[in-house]
């Protein structure tokens, strides 16, 4: 896996568009037609939107939200939260190994720092992040000021990015997948914080639509998706629905259903199924296009955001060449 130059780290060089740049994206990522007889026997296109492949260690939407935030950040150390399984804290811890700059992740889940690492916080550790646990309570009030100014106190001048990298900047960097999916009808995306469907929708072409499946219960996400709309873009940007049906009871849940779905998918297409967030999108999809949701003629892209976690735990090992993480805090 690449490491940042020795001997330079963010504070020295900063994060520009050019140090991005050699880290390889593959943009635009390839958008892939899929044979699926499910969607073939209703007249409906399926197309997978490759954003998995962008980068090994910063993939898809990730990449996308991170990027503007991390040329905002200009070489600062980067704190912000997840839980357990974040993948926006994998990403952003191995962007600070690659690019050189200090990370801090703030995670729920107090009692998890008495634990043994998942696989997921392992990476971040094994990234060089350091990881701060914090009660459920204080976790819910990370956006008051004066839970952000503690936390600032504690760990210096940090450039803050929010839960799941979501801010204006993400919205404003997820626009270039709309304009990607060209004359794509539909463009469908899993959705956390919102901001890749925000940015999303109003990267897209005139008379094509942006379709959220949210993986966390509660509808409150249209809201934050049009305030985050409103922040980057000036008012409501493109056209974009939610349907709330396919969370399986919330974040990283899920059923014998939704693991047999995801298993068959891999074995139909040969492609890998993360489970948090891209079994939840397809599993909608099927469903939404067996109801008729789908006029005949339709292409729907459905964005693949992120790798399984089968893959990150086999690349916990490569990344113990990174430097010596600081010690977990609470």
């Amino acid at each position: 896996m690449r490491r940042a130059p020795p001997g330079r780290d963010g504070e020295d060089r900063g994060v520009n568009a050019s140090g991005l740049a050699a880290l390889h994206p593959r943009l635009p990522s390839p958008l892939q037609p899929v044979d699926d007889e499910r969607f073939a026997r209703h007249g409906v296109r399926l197309l997978l939107k490759r954003d998995d492949l962008i980068h090994p260690d910063i993939p898809g939407n990730k990449w996308r939200k991170l990027a503007p935030n991390l040329l905002a950040a200009a070489g600062r150390t980067v704190l912000t939260f997840g839980g357990a399984y974040s993948n926006h804290l994998r990403a952003t811890a191995a962007a600070g190994r690659l690019l050189g700059f200090p990370t801090v992740g703030v995670v729920r889940g107090e009692e998890l720092a008495d634990r043994p690492l998942n696989p997921s916080l392992a990476a971040c550790a094994a990234d060089g992040m350091r990881l701060h646990f914090v009660d459920r309570g204080s976790y819910r009030c990370k956006t008051e000021p004066q839970v952000l100014a503690a936390l600032l106190e504690r760990f210096g001048d940090c450039y803050v990015v929010p839960e799941g990298g979501s801010n204006a900047l993400a919205a404003r960097g997820c626009t270039d997948l709309g304009r990607e999916l060209g004359d794509v009808d539909v463009a469908a995306v899993a959705c956390g914080t919102g901001g890749t469907l925000a940015g999303l929708a109003a990267g897209l072409a005139p008379g094509r639509r942006a379709l959220g499946i949210p993986v966390l219960k509660g509808g409150f996400l249209g809201g934050e998706i049009r305030a985050l709309q409103d922040e980057a873009f000036g008012g409501p940007a493109g056209a974009w629905s939610l349907d709330d049906r396919f969370h399986f009871g919330g974040y990283a849940r899920t059923s014998g259903d939704l693991a047999s779905f995801a298993d068959d998918f891999e074995t139909r297409h040969s492609i890998p199924v993360e489970r948090v967030y891209v079994a939840k999108l397809l599993y909608g999809l099927v469903a939404l296009v067996g109801e008729g949701a789908f006029a005949p003629g339709t292409a729907v892209a459905a964005v693949i955001t992120g790798t399984p976690a089968r893959a990150v735990a086999g690349r916990v090992e490569t990344v113990r060449t990174a430097p010596a993480p600081q010690p977990p805090s609470r």
